[in-house]
């Protein structure tokens, strides 16, 4: 991943870090004592990062009800009702945008559940299908329709004990690992960071986390006088989160026509920033319409004084919808632009519906690195999978099925596309000088893949991870293999 000297034929790791000592013509190594894994025509990349994840909510996620790809009401019900027991049923997944039976609601629900309470969040996580049994034990007013935002996130559902959680994480943890995950920008809102700093402690963590709060809790971390990137080497203090708005999904991303949900004012954005960034707290902010991008763009421009002087670096969460006008400032004010490729697949058809006139200007990755901006990509997990590989194959294709590219002209190269999942990652965290590219006296943190997918672009639908090292020590798949 350096252009100066793109492939090499061998590799030298010495405890913690890539070394120096390789022909890398030849790839022999010229030091002693050492162990040779020969790679047998694989292929070694940097370790992936997933660059926005709730990885509590992902880990917890995988023991839940997979209401993805119902494409009806009744078809989401079914499995609802093949999902018998007792306690909670908690489940996430559906999409209702294409339901020609109608849209989810709590009678609907009740039918199936009776007296079961259950909670059902939407696809994108910004709404949440419950029955009149979750209600009643909400103590909530009865209703009709699903809760959306606020009201959704709001909702009070149970609990995982300690254990439960650090169980979850553990294993989500592992599967991280076999994707080739060596670091996370965690944006979990609340209940993960403990399970974070006990695994640290214990020595016990495989992935490189830099965990993210919620903006509501800015007053506390100023007066913690924690700062942004503070921690140990897995572990670090990320960006407090902030919201302009809602999604597409649910119908409530700004949008610069008025339309949507507008969380967050400019002025309110710019007033945090400010404050944040004083106490040398970075900031990032979701952003999904063109307006709530405009907006956001618009406060970090007003604070830009102050940010840089902190050395925190900006950020805007998805940056899904972008206005022509917009797209060089990314560049201009040094705002990350944090967006996630294999969501191109779930909204392409939603986005044509909603913003017929517009959809050019959905998931600019292409512009956006050519205005000079740095883009990093992640999931979303759990609202999409954690799966680096289909995430890069979704920013070279632009398709993840049999449909034709959407708008191909945003298609990147499969170097720029790695990029986004490994050294511009790094540089989001400030750690651009020794992690994120394979270079001597940088992190021996990489992916060995069984296809170079450089070499290769067809084949990234079909490549696997065959092993995953961190900081020098193989976290899965130990050779030989």
């Amino acid at each position: 991943m350096d252009p100066r000297l793109p492939r090499v034929a061998a590799l030298a790791v010495a405890d913690e870090k890539i070394a120096g000592g390789v022909d890398v013509r030849e790839g022999e190594v010229d030091t002693v004592g050492h162990e040779r894994v020969d790679l047998d025509g694989r292929c070694v990349l940097p370790g992936f990062t997933d660059s926005h994840i709730h990885f509590l909510m992902w880990a917890l996620g995988r023991a839940q009800l997979d209401l993805h790809g119902c494409a009806s009401r009744g078809e989401a019900l079914r499995r609802v009702g093949e999902h018998l027991g007792d306690g909670w049923l908690l489940g996430f997944g559906w999409l209702d945008a294409e339901w020609a039976d109608g849209p989810p609601t709590v009678a609907s629900l009740d039918e199936v559940t009776g007296d079961r309470p259950a909670a059902l969040w939407a696809h994108d996580h910004h709404t949440l299908w419950v029955n009149s049994a979750a209600l009643a034990a909400a103590g909530a007013p009865s209703r009709e329709g699903p809760l959306q935002e606020w009201e959704a996130f709001r909702f009070p559902l149970p609990e995982p004990s300690g254990a439960e959680r650090t169980k979850a994480v553990r294993e989500a943890m592992a599967e991280a690992n076999g994707r080739g995950v060596v670091s996370v920008h965690d944006f979990q809102a609340t209940g993960g960071r403990e399970v974070w700093q006990r695994l640290d402690a214990d020595r016990r963590l495989n992935l490189r986390v830099r965990a993210s709060f919620p903006l509501s809790l800015l007053d506390a971390a100023l007066e913690l006088e924690l700062r942004t990137g503070f921690g140990s080497d897995l572990l670090r203090v990320g960006p407090a989160k902030a919201f302009m708005d809602g999604t597409l999904g649910s119908r409530t991303a700004w949008m610069l026509d008025g339309s949507g949900d507008q969380l967050l004012s400019e002025d309110e954005l710019a007033e945090a920033v400010e404050r944040a960034a004083r106490g040398g707290l970075g900031v990032a902010v979701h952003a999904i319409g063109d307006g709530a991008n405009r907006a956001a763009l618009n406060a970090f421009a007003r604070t830009r004084h102050v940010w840089e002087d902190a050395l925190v670096r900006p950020r805007i969460e998805h940056a899904q919808c972008v206005a022509p006008a917009d797209v060089a400032r990314f560049a201009e004010l040094g705002v990350i632009a944090s967006m996630q490729p294999t969501m191109l697949h779930s909204d392409r058809d939603v986005a044509d519906e909603r913003w017929p006139a517009i959809t050019s200007q959905v998931y600019r990755w292409r512009d956006l690195l050519d205005a000079g901006a740095h883009v990093i990509f992640g999931s979303d997990a759990p609202i999409e999978e954690v799966a680096p590989l289909r995430s890069i194959e979704a920013a070279v294709h632009r398709t993840l099925d049999d449909r034709p590219a959407w708008h191909g002209d945003q298609a990147l190269s499969v170097a720029d596309a790695v990029l986004g999942h490994t050294a511009a990652a790094a540089y989001a965290c400030g750690d651009e000088r020794w992690r994120g590219c394979l270079l001597p006296g940088y992190a021996a943190d990489l992916v060995v893949l069984d296809t170079d997918i450089v070499e290769h672009p067809d084949r990234i639908g079909s490549t696997s991870v065959v092993a995953t090292m961190l900081a020098g020590r193989w976290v899965y798949g130990r050779p030989p293999w």
